[in-house]
């Protein structure tokens, strides 16, 4: 089987397939550059393997007169810079001993043998510079048939590195087929061995679910996490069940992470996943107004035209409902409007604390009249009511 390479950079790539061959060694794609080139939908980072030692790689730079950056050599990973761009390469190797987070390798010379090692057979497909595709352990087969798989024993993939429990959900959500199923072998390792991802960085596990909720559909994986208590294991608290729904409502929308974790929640989710306080911050606006706003005016003010839909949608979902037309023509429009009270329109009868207590009020009052109210009759209920 022959695939076109143009979109993996053959052009800037050729002359470094080239210098290993003129020294003996093999080099070849790897991966999900290759898996994604043959589902048609773009490459990932685009990696390679080598029968070459970092040592002899890096001969090979030197003589190419290429930057080396060391990015993980003791695992073998050195990472070649080429039009400002960075392509990491990796010796064959097998692991001898790992912890679930490190291992201690051994490089080798056999193909065979480094895709052994590798997490699902989907992602043990090699391909060489001219688009012949190596696959020594059927993963076209599972691609074609929408199934990840371990590569061999699910439960020694998964203690040589406990984050691919998460990861096998998350391939699930985005080349699996939810009708066909979870693979089982998998499900059961996952659920077996879930107490390892105590084991793991939370940095990690919050890369790893975001990119699993950016899925077009990933609600049978998310339910299948919940099923295994794996969601609950990296998510106290969190509740799917009004997923399904969510992503119903969503139609033709961009995937959006921070929506659908704004839904399944838990009460801790910036400490539990490790997130930035911009995104910490996101979740908490949506989460917050979704639950307490029965308004969709006060959603578009508060958090703009996006923001604001991402938010009634989830209170939405969360109570059942699909929302109208007129929903989103209110969301769009509130998004623009500017209360017409300020600060310092109230100085002359608040001050302090007293002064932020009002301008919430009004901004009630004035988001409650269908944003109608005026100034004039915006202060006089405040001072009708102090």
């Amino acid at each position: 089987m022959k695939l076109d390479t143009k979109s993996l950079d053959k052009d800037i790539l050729a002359p470094v397939f080239k210098a290993f061959n003129l020294a003996g060694f093999q080099l070849f794609y790897v991966g999900g550059c290759v898996r994604n080139v043959i589902l048609k939908c773009g490459p990932t980072d685009i990696d390679l393997a080598t029968d070459a030692t970092p040592s002899q790689m890096r001969k090979v730079a030197e003589a190419m007169h290429v930057r080396v950056i060391p990015t993980g050599e003791d695992y073998g990973t050195l990472t070649f810079r080429l039009n400002r761009r960075n392509y990491e390469i990796t010796t064959f190797r097998k692991d001898l001993k790992t912890d679930g987070r490190r291992a201690l390798v051994e490089f080798g010379t056999s193909l065979e043998e480094d895709a052994l090692r590798r997490d699902f057979t989907m992602n043990a497909l090699y391909l060489g510079s001219e688009g012949t595709l190596i696959d020594p352990l059927s993963g076209i087969e599972d691609l074609n048939m929408r199934r990840v798989r371990f590569v061999g024993n699910a439960s020694d993939r998964i203690k040589e590195d406990f984050l691919r429990i998460l990861r096998f959900f998350r391939f699930y959500a985005w080349y699996g087929d939810p009708i066909k199923g979870i693979d089982s072998e998998g499900f059961a390792a996952c659920k077996k061995l879930q107490s390892g991802l105590l084991h793991i960085s939370k940095e990690r596990i919050g890369s790893e679910i975001f990119k699993l909720l950016l899925a077009a559909s990933p609600t049978s994986a998310i339910m299948s996490m919940e099923s295994a208590g794996v969601l609950k294991s990296v998510l106290s608290g969190a509740n799917a069940s009004a997923l399904p729904f969510l992503e119903s409502l969503e139609g033709e929308l961009k995937p959006n992470a921070i929506r659908r974790l704004a839904l399944i929640g838990g009460p801790e989710l910036q400490e539990q996943l490790r997130l930035s306080n911009s995104t910490a911050r996101q979740l908490k606006q949506i989460r917050g107004i979704s639950q307490n706003s029965e308004l969709p005016q006060e959603h578009g003010f508060l958090l703009g035209e996006e923001g604001g839909w991402d938010s009634w949608l989830v209170r939405c979902a969360l109570l059942g409902v699909i929302p109208s037309d007129e929903d989103r023509k209110t969301v769009t429009d509130s998004s623009t409007q500017i209360m017409p009270v300020k600060s310092a329109d109230l100085v002359d009868w608040f001050e302090g604390q007293e002064l932020g207590v009002a301008l919430r009020k009004a901004q009630g009052f004035w988001v409650s009249s269908n944003m109608t109210l005026k100034k004039s009759d915006l202060i006089a209920h405040l001072l009708k009511e102090k």
